[in-house]
């Protein structure tokens, strides 16, 4: 099991969760962070860290995030691994509570909107 990182990250990204994480699964994109399911120790820091409240454990992922278990797995591949606490997106507060951000998801590092 894992945990995974959903769509109430996408365009926040604040990077609460990285701080906390012990073995360093955190991968970041342009607009988002995954966390890499080899990695996570499923010690369940991170959930309570996350402000937005888009950390979930894999039994109890939501079926309207189902596809971010998937994504998560894939873009902790190619993303670059982050190991302390970001900064969040400057605008993080005003896309914090929006919702159905899948859109806006940005998976390329040269910041195109995929």
């Amino acid at each position: 099991m894992t945990y995974v990182v959903t769509e109430p990250c996408i365009k926040c990204k604040y990077g609460d969760c990285v701080g906390v994480c012990p073995v360093d699964a955190f991968h970041a994109g342009p607009n988002f962070m995954v966390i890499d399911p080899q990695e996570c120790i499923d010690c369940s820091l991170c959930v309570d860290e996350c402000p937005v409240s888009a950390i979930f454990d894999e039994p109890d992922l939501p079926a309207q995030y189902a596809h971010y278990l998937t994504l998560n797995a894939e873009l902790s591949k190619t993303w670059p691994l982050i190991k302390e606490r970001c900064e969040p997106l400057v605008d993080a507060d005003q896309w914090s509570e929006v919702k159905e951000k899948f859109q806006y998801l940005s998976i390329t590092l040269s910041g195109a909107a995929q």
